[in-house]
Order: structure tokens, then C-alpha cells, then sequence
């Protein structure tokens, strides 16, 4: 069987190649390809670099750092941002108290701020210094500046936020404003069918 050829102005149009990146963000630079206040953006990280058009899988504000994704196969990307995946983000937030057991329970209860709900899935204290604190935060789901809206709502502040997994896939030793790309297992681990729940025969065969 023949494949048909499409070309424009005589030339062959080839299937772009996919392209899965991940970033560590730097504190400072805003996510999105261009500014119009003119501030520096997480493209400005590729440098030279011999990469197509990308564009990328989520966000993280001005002020936070880590682990952030980009690719240009929209259907991979759409899988990670879809809110029924629940891919667990995990966060590791520097604040301004010394958290107690009550407040790490309230923080992951939640709270009610501007009619939105806000809470996490699991909130842990990572170390505790003698007036500030590391907790990791868990969330399922990326609402508008969540972990920040959260503290704040109990008079607290994030002095710094690192985001440093998405799912199973670790930031790691990954430098600081470095990128590399994704290994095909990687890839493979974070596509919204590893998260499915399965079908009524397959439940009935595990059991």
C-alpha cells in the first residue's frame, strides 16, 4: 500500500520530531515564551540550543524553582495537565515559622480562600532550622499559586519553593538552569494511560 506525501510549495512536510525536555527552573524567570513587561522567561535556558518550537507541560510562578517540563506533542502534555491523571507534585517549600504537627495537619485539611478550596494531599516537615522550616508538600491538583495562596491564608510565607518531582519522575542532581531531555522510559511513566483506572474485566481477572 502506497503512503500519501503532503508538500507545500514543493517541498515535503515531515512530521515534526517529539521532543520531551525537563527544565530546573530558576528563581526569576516567568514561564511563557515571551513578556510583555519585558522580564526574563525559562526559554532564555535553552540558550543556543538545538531544540524546535516547545512549549511547556504546566507552569511555575516568577518566584519558584524546579522541576518543569516541555515537549511539543500536545497529546503527551495534555495527558500530564489533565486533572483526572492526579499525578502527584511534590514540592519542597522553605517557610517563615516553626511548624508544628497542628499546623502541617491544618495546612493539608485546607481552607476555603476567595471561594476556592485549598488544601494538599500530604504535607510533611523535611527539617527545621531556629526560625524557619522545610516541609514537602503533595498535591493532585495545580491551582493558581496553591501552595502560596495556602501559607498565606495562615499568615505564613514561603521564603523558597522547589518543585522536585511530577509523578515518578525526579528532578535530581539536574543543575540549576540546566535542561536535559527525557529518557524513553521516562517518557513512557508519565502518559495519562499509566494512571488509568483499569477496566471492569481487568478488575475481575486481578481478583
Amino acid at each position: 500500500m502506497g503512503r500519501d506525501r503532503i508538500e507545500v510549495d514543493a517541498q515535503l512536510v515531515r512530521e515534526e520530531r517529539k521532543v520531551y525536555l525537563m527544565l530546573n527552573k530558576p528563581r526569576g524567570l516567568v514561564t511563557t515564551a515571551s513578556d510583555e513587561r519585558g522580564r526574563a522567561t525559562v526559554f532564555e535556558c535553552f540558550g543556543g540550543a538545538s531544540v524546535p518550537l516547545l512549549s511547556p507541560v504546566g507552569r511555575l510562578d516568577k518566584a519558584s524553582e524546579g522541576l518543569l517540563l516541555f515537549s511539543n506533542d500536545t497529546t503527551w502534555a495534555a495527558s500530564i495537565t489533565d486533572p483526572r491523571s492526579e499525578f502527584e507534585k511534590t514540592y519542597h517549600v522553605q517557610v517563615n515559622c516553626i511548624a508544628e504537627a497542628r499546623l502541617l495537619a491544618r495546612l493539608q485539611t485546607g481552607i476555603r480562600v476567595d471561594d476556592e478550596s485549598l488544601s494538599a494531599r500530604r504535607v510533611s516537615l523535611l527539617r527545621q532550622g531556629t526560625r524557619n522550616s522545610w516541609l514537602e508538600f503533595v498535591l493532585t491538583e495545580g491551582k493558581n499559586r496553591h501552595i502560596r495562596r495556602l501559607l498565606a491564608a495562615f499568615d505564613l510565607e514561603a521564603l523558597r519553593l522547589v518543585r522536585v518531582a511530577i509523578g515518578p519522575l525526579q528532578l535530581g542532581g539536574l543543575a540549576k538552569g540546566a535542561f536535559r531531555h527525557l529518557t524513553k522510559p521516562e517518557i513512557r511513566l508519565l502518559e495519562l494511560r499509566t494512571w488509568d483506572e483499569p477496566s471492569g474485566a481487568e478488575r475481575q481477572r486481578n481478583r
